[in-house]
């Protein structure tokens, strides 16, 4: 896409509005709209009647994760935090002032880390703690059983906290940032310090490179069928296949959304193979998979795209700029 390109537009079914300050992460709880602020607060429901609840009030929000019933958020008080879709807000930890650097979620199952330590909620409530060797960035919860990936320096750790003796750790060199499991849990894949990515095949520790960003990549996002990892951190966003036993390796990637601008976030479609991406300079784009089709969301300007999210029939998209615009497209028909 080039940005005088004649594309085809929804941002006449998009609904603008200003969630009043620093956007760090967006999702829906139920077919509710939520975002997570900078300022320690939790915007929820639709833009013309949204309720303001209160996560972190005295401090900032760092991270914050969602399943869709659930919005997560750890501050830099050390606190974490989980609000319901009617707006409660229960304490799950206090770390005391120390920052929450990673969260993760599934269900009743929740994982924080702090530094090097890393804690394990159960659906029962009860709480294990790991040290890590370095400090964790990092968190994901493989899809089925009660095990927990977390990234550090030189590698990734897979710990299942009900189970005594080491964890095991799978190594590679450098610093490993953000995790994530494919949605049948055969492959973990973590972002980089040195702008690429890396990846495990669970079952035998077989190491995936996927190199080659100009950029860091911070955003991922799985298709559907767990096919498809998309990715941050280019012109572009890059889109590796994870179909086969081996997934990416000897295989190229495709690009959706090409531009001269660097991709910040980007959500899968939960049912299709469309790919929403969000721009460093705020255009928000619709690309389909199979044939690079481009649909228009939201025209460039006001900032970098730090939220997108859909929600679970994939009928409505939410974006957030980190200048603290927002938008809700709810498509056609």
């Amino acid at each position: 896409m080039t940005d005088n390109q004649n594309t085809t537009s929804l941002t006449e079914h998009v609904l603008a509005f200003d969630a009043g300050g620093q956007i760090v992460t967006g999702a829906f709880l139920g077919d509710g709209p939520a975002l997570a602020l900078a300022d320690g607060a939790v915007l929820l429901g639709e833009p013309e009647a949204q309720k303001r609840v209160a996560t972190n009030p005295d401090a900032a929000i760092l991270s914050a994760v969602s399943d869709g019933t659930t919005l997560l958020a750890g501050g830099d008080d050390g606190r974490v935090v989980a609000v319901t879709a009617d707006g409660e807000a229960i304490e799950i930890a206090d770390e005391q002032g120390r920052w929450i650097d990673a969260l993760a979620l599934r269900g009743q199952n929740i994982a924080w880390s702090a530094g090097k330590a890393v804690r394990a909620r159960d659906e029962a409530g009860a709480v294990r703690t790991w040290a890590a060797p370095s400090s964790v960035r990092g968190l994901a919860f493989q899809p089925k059983g009660y095990r927990l990936a977390a990234t550090h320096y030189n590698g990734a750790t897979l710990w299942f906290p009900k189970v005594e003796g080491a964890p095991q750790t799978l190594e590679w060199k450098g610093a490993h940032l953000d995790a994530t499991f494919s949605p049948d849990g055969r492959f973990l894949v973590t972002s980089m310090q040195e702008n690429a990515l890396h990846g495990w095949r669970v079952a035998d520790a077989r190491n995936m490179r996927m190199t080659g960003y100009p950029g860091k990549t911070r955003s991922l996002a799985w298709s559907h069928d767990g096919a498809w990892l998309a990715t941050s951190g280019a012109e572009a966003s890059v889109v590796w296949p994870f179909k086969d036993k081996d997934g990416p390796m000897g295989k190229a990637p495709r690009e959706c959304g090409v531009r001269e601008a660097r991709v910040k976030k980007v959500a899968f479609h939960p049912r299709a193979l469309v790919l929403a991406i969000g721009y460093a300079d705020g255009l928000v784009l619709l690309c389909r998979l199979a044939d690079a089709a481009e649909i228009l969301v939201r025209r460039p300007g006001g900032g970098a795209v730090a939220a997108l999210a859909w929600n679970s029939t994939g009928a409505r998209l939410l974006f957030g700029l980190e200048s603290g615009e927002a938008g809700l497209l709810n498509l056609p028909g």
